[in-house]
């Protein structure tokens, strides 16, 4: 029997009850000569098949091929359920890397650019209500520098921080069927200063004589029921759910707010009616939390919170970007909270949808990074430019979500330290990001040569022979003057961008540790490596006791959570084996003496 994969709905914060899961076996194939359009491969059987949604590098996929493969073909064959038929019918997709260009039943459907967000086609048109097929054309310029791709090497062989490539398919494919009036573009913006959510929504289609009822629950307990009458395309409503009292249903205010420590969730739905017919109904969650930034500290819930977050690539031996299912993103986040770590930061990878719901539940914060470009050019940003609106828009109502983080250590604008040019381009993605989110922090270029930013996010990995170790504790115990902090000269890089200078942001320790050490006939690297269990909780300990030290610093994220390929540097293996017990690190990180970690 076919085994799926990626079984569970695909997208949790926005979830209608009817679907169809299309991953699993699909036709493939290489088209290296780039012919399938001109000989309509997608009236052709494809003379492989893959298992989607893993791509063909990967082992998952059933191929395993690393090679370069710049266009590749998908075919699926499926039959949909006659009771949909009437529904307007789309097409979802998960992320398809990089640009997508759709068919159903021979007829062109359109096309998506941008390998790391979703997109849908109405494709009720194209329909025959027998057996219809499904092709994708996948074009993934292996080598080209100007595209966002994260840490996927533009080489043929990983090597060094640069990883596996990722073509094609690798997130869920499914079916859904709606009426032609629906819900779209929910956006949901708590207020914990006041006790209000905000919630705004789109009706896309006639609305005419249509009502919305809105229920809010938070445990079983009804906190809002409301009807709106539909009388323009947008809608936007503020809902009080803490009342004038520290009590409000037998709920203290602060027992309703969201933190790692204690993640509450408020369910949401949505049914939109025409009369007595339900036309869409919509299922989702919030959370009531804020974060700020002041006194040179970051506020989760108007309240001083260091974070001790993780640097984490997601990556997993056999499926490269994709988790084979949702178990795996558990596993993830319960050997970091195991750890002592209450976060992550998502590292050149805007992750599955999924993560995120099980970090929303679990209580893990994480930064948002997306998948950068390498090399400089105006068409390298505009492609950045959209890709991150659609992860805003996609991301935007996850509680867990606290960072976004547009550059790292200059990839991408490398001149930035003194070309303008460059320059404008870190501030083009910090405005934009605050345009788009007035609620979380932006870290224009997280480790050095910051322009404007929320947070003096900082790199360095100076802790591993003698004079390093005495280097990097300096950097972060000689703590009595700010200014040695701000200009250190990691990787010989300044703090700031010329022209920029510090203005009171918090500042964190964003890169650093990388220790080495293989439990296994394991080969690969670190930025400082142990040979020996003992060795290694020794490393750990002598690096956190400087970073526990110092009074300036708010924060950190260390590198990182699991070994990746040839990189041995994780605090547990490639398929998330513990190096050591996972009690041990927690006690190094929970020898501290600062009175803002919980």
């Amino acid at each position: 029997m076919e085994k799926i994969f990626r079984s569970e709905y695909p997208r949790p914060q926005f979830v209608r009850e009817d679907w169809q899961n299309l991953n699993g076996l699909w036709e493939f194939a290489f088209d290296d000569n780039d012919n399938g359009v001109s000989e309509q491969w997608f009236n052709k059987a494809l003379d492989r098949t893959i298992n989607v949604p893993f791509a063909f590098q990967s082992k998952n996929s059933g191929i395993g091929d690393p090679s370069y493969h710049d266009v590749v073909w998908y075919r699926k064959t499926i039959t949909i359920d006659p009771s949909w038929k009437g529904k307007r019918i789309k097409l979802n997709f998960g992320a398809v890397d990089y640009r997508a260009d759709v068919y159903v039943n021979g007829i062109y459907i359109g096309c998506h650019i941008g390998g790391h967000t979703p997109f849908s086609f109405d494709i009720t048109d194209a329909l025959s209500w027998e057996s219809e097929i499904i092709a994708v054309r996948a074009f993934d310029p292996s080598t080209d520098e100007t595209i966002p791709r994260g840490k996927q090497y533009w080489r043929e062989k990983s090597e060094r921080i640069w990883y596996t490539r990722t073509t094609g398919i690798w997130q869920t494919v499914w079916l859904e069927p709606t009426a032609s009036t629906t819900i779209d573009k929910l956006r949901m913006t708590p207020d914990i200063d006041e006790g209000d959510i905000c919630v705004a929504f789109e009706v896309v289609g006639d609305f005419t004589g249509c009502k919305c009822d809105v229920n809010i629950t938070f445990n079983g307990t009804d906190f809002v029921k409301d009807t709106i009458e539909i009388k323009e395309g947008f809608v936007r409503r503020r809902y009080n759910l803490t009342g004038k009292s520290i009590f409000r249903t037998g709920f203290h205010r602060d027992g309703i707010m969201w933190s790692p420590e204690q993640p509450n969730l408020f369910d949401i739905e949505f049914d939109l009616r025409r009369g007595s017919d339900t036309l869409d109904n919509i299922k989702s969650y919030f959370g009531m939390r804020k974060i700020h930034t002041e006194n040179k500290m970051v506020y989760l819930n108007n309240k001083p919170y260091y974070q001790k977050l993780v640097l984490d690539q997601g990556y997993w031996p056999d499926g490269l970007l994709t988790a084979p299912d949702d178990a795996d993103y558990i596993k993830d986040i319960e050997i970091s909270k195991k750890m002592g770590l209450n976060g992550c930061r998502k590292h050149q990878k805007i992750e599955d949808p999924r993560f995120l719901y099980w970090a929303d539940k679990m209580g893990f914060l994480v930064w948002g990074e997306c998948a950068a470009f390498v090399s400089y050019s105006e068409d390298a940003v505009m492609r950045l430019v959209g890709e991150w609106g659609e992860v805003i828009q996609r991301d935007y109502n996850h509680p867990c979500i606290v960072t976004w983080v547009p550059f790292n250590e200059s990839w991408g604008v490398p001149y930035v330290r003194d070309n303008r040019q460059h320059q404008c381009a870190t501030l083009t993605f910090y405005n934009l990001l605050h345009s788009l989110d007035g609620t979380r922090p932006v870290v224009t270029n997280d480790g050095w040569e910051m322009t404007t930013t929320d947070i003096t996010a900082i790199h360095n990995y100076s802790h591993g022979n003698e004079w390093e170790t005495e280097k990097f504790e300096t950097f972060v115990r000689d703590n009595s003057d700010l200014e040695h902090i701000l200009t250190a000269m990691p990787c010989m890089r300044s703090i700031y961008a010329n022209g920029y200078e510090y203005r009171g942001e918090p500042v964190l320790l964003t890169e650093f540790g990388g220790v080495s050490f293989a439990i296994a006939e394991t080969e690969g690297w670190g930025y400082t490596s142990a040979s020996s269990e003992e060795a290694y909780l020794n490393d750990l300990k002598r690096i956190f006791k400087a970073v526990y030290a110092s009074k300036i610093l708010f924060g950190y994220c260390y590198t990182q959570l699991t070994d990746v390929e040839q990189e041995i540097n994780g605090l547990v293996t490639y398929d998330r084996q513990e190096k050591c017990s996972l009690d041990k690190i927690k006690a190094i990180l929970d020898s501290y003496n600062n009175p803002y970690i919980l």
